[in-house]
C-alpha cells in the first residue's frame, strides 16, 4: 500500500501532472519527465539546431577548394577530368557567391549554372552523387522526364523545389542557397520545328517553365508536391542563389556537331584543319549551337553559361571503373561475400572478359554492373546456404553463366 501511495506522488518535474494522468512517466536522478513533455523538449531541441544551422556562416577558409573537390572526386569517378574541373569550379564559385551575398557587396555575383554532356553510362549521375557527399549546403537530384506543363499528368516544375526543401528539412533560409542536379535535361528537347496539334507538354512546355528557375525569382513551392494536395499552403522560395546543374546523354547529338563542324569546311586550310578531328569522340567539340539544334531553346540555354562533355569511357577507364574507386562494382561485390565470412576472388582475365562484354553491348560503366550481376547471381543464391570460406571465379565460370542468361533470353523472347 505505501508502494502505491508513493507512485501516486510521482510527478513530472516539468507540468506536475502525477503517474496516473500521463501514459508514461520517466524517472531520473532527482525528477521525473512524462512522455508528453519529453516530446516538446525534443522538438525545441530539433528547433533550436535547425535555427543554429541556418545562422551558421559560410567560412571561406574552411570551404573545400577546386582542387580539393576534384581529388575527392578522383576517388570515386574515373576519368572526366574536364566535367571534373567544371565541375569543381562551379561548386567553389557558388559557396563564395554566398558568401558576397551574406556581405551585401556592391558588386552581385551571378551563378553559372552548369550542363554537363555524355552518353549514358559515362558518369553524369554519378559526379552528382559523389560531389553531394561533400557539400556543406543542401543537394537534390531530379529527374526532367517526369516533368510536365502544369494542369497535365506528370510533376510540376515547382517539384523540383519541394525535393530540395525536403533535404533541407523545409529550411527555406538553407533551401534557397541549395544545388540542384536536374538528370536527363536532353529528355524534354523541343521534339521539332513543325507545328503540330497537339501541345508538346513534356518538351518545350517544360523548358519554358524551367526559366524562372534557372534566371532567379519568387516561386510558391507546395511543400508536399503538386496536385494531391490542392489545399496546402504554398511556400516562397527564391531561386536566386540557388545552383543548376543539368545532365543528359544527348543521343545523335554528334550527328549536329558533325555537320556544323563540315559547314566550315571550304578551301585547303579548312581540308587540313579537319585531319585533326577526332572523330571517335565528336562530343569534345559540342557547343551551345548544337544544344539548340536538339531542342533545347536558346532561353534556356543562355542560363546554363557552363557547357562540359564527359568522354565515351574506353577499354583501360572501364577496367579501372571495374576495381579501383572506393565503390567500384568488384569491392562491392567482396563486401557482399565478406558479410556472409566468404573471401571472393576474381581471376584476372574475368576483368577482361567483362571489360570486352561491356564494349560489346555498348552501355558504358552501366553494362560493367549488369554482366556481373549475370556472372554472379547463382553463386549469390547457392553460396550463402554453403560451409565454404572461400570462392574464386574462373573465366570458364564467367562465360558459363554469360551463355546459360542469354540462352535463357532467346528462349523467353
Amino acid at each position: 500500500m505505501a508502494e502505491t501511495n508513493r507512485k501516486s506522488k510521482d510527478r513530472c518535474s516539468f507540468c506536475r501532472r502525477s503517474r496516473d494522468e500521463v501514459q508514461l512517466l520517466i524517472s531520473g536522478v532527482d525528477g521525473f519527465i512524462c512522455n508528453e513533455c519529453a516530446s516538446q523538449a525534443y522538438e525545441i531541441v530539433q528547433q533550436t539546431f535547425k535555427q543554429a544551422l541556418s545562422d551558421t556562416q559560410l567560412n571561406l577558409d574552411e570551404l573545400p577548394k577546386p582542387q580539393d573537390i576534384k581529388r575527392f572526386l578522383d576517388q570515386y569517378v574515373i576519368g572526366q577530368d574536364d566535367a571534373k574541373r567544371y565541375l569543381s569550379v562551379s561548386v567553389y564559385n557558388h559557396y563564395k557567391r554566398l558568401l558576397q551575398s551574406d556581405k551585401g557587396d556592391d558588386v552581385e555575383i551571378e551563378k553559372s549554372n552548369i550542363i554537363m554532356v555524355g552518353r549514358t553510362g559515362t558518369g553524369k549521375t554519378l559526379l552528382a552523387r559523389t560531389i553531394a557527399k561533400l557539400l556543406h549546403v543542401p543537394f537534390t537530384i531530379v529527374d526532367a522526364t517526369v516533368l510536365t506543363e502544369a494542369g497535365y499528368v506528370g510533376e510540376d516544375i515547382e517539384s523540383i523545389l519541394t525535393r530540395l526543401l525536403q533535404v533541407a528539412d523545409y529550411n527555406v533560409a538553407q533551401a534557397e542557397k541549395g544545388i540542384v542536379f536536374i538528370d536527363e535535361i536532353d529528355k524534354i528537347a523541343r521534339k521539332g520545328d513543325n507545328p503540330s496539334i497537339t501541345r508538346d507538354v513534356s518538351g518545350e512546355g517544360v523548358q519554358q517553365g524551367l526559366l524562372k528557375l534557372l534566371e532567379g525569382s519568387v516561386v510558391n513551392v507546395p511543400p508536399q508536391g503538386g496536385r494531391k494536395h490542392p489545399d496546402q499552403k504554398m511556400i516562397p522560395v527564391n531561386t536566386k542563389n540557388i545552383l543548376f546543374i543539368c545532365g543528359g546523354a544527348f543521343d545523335g547529338i554528334e550527328k549536329k556537331i558533325a555537320q556544323r563542324l563540315n559547314t566550315h569546311v571550304v578551301g585547303y586550310n579548312a581540308v587540313r584543319n579537319t585531319a585533326t578531328i577526332d572523330k571517335e569522340n565528336l562530343i569534345q567539340y559540342i557547343a551551345p549551337q548544337d544544344l539548340k539544334a536538339f531542342g533545347l531553346i536558346p532561353e534556356i540555354i543562355g542560363r546554363m553559361p557552363v557547357l562540359t562533355y564527359l568522354n565515351p569511357l574506353d577499354r583501360a577507364a572501364l577496367r579501372s571503373i571495374l576495381t579501383e574507386p572506393k565503390n567500384s562494382i568488384i569491392k562491392q561485390y567482396v563486401k557482399l561475400f565478406e558479410m556472409d565470412h566468404v573471401a571472393l576472388t576474381f581471376d584476372e582475365e574475368v576483368f577482361e572478359y567483362i571489360v570486352d562484354k561491356a564494349i560489346e553491348y555498348k552501355l558504358g560503366a552501366r553494362g560493367l554492373r549488369s554482366i556481373v550481376e549475370t556472372i554472379m547471381m547463382d553463386v549469390m543464391f547457392e553460396l550463402p546456404s554453403e560451409n565454404k570460406d572461400k570462392y574464386v571465379v574462373t573465366l570458364d565460370y564467367a562465360k558459363k553463366q554469360m551463355e546459360k542468361a542469354n540462352i535463357a533470353r532467346m528462349q523467353n523472347s
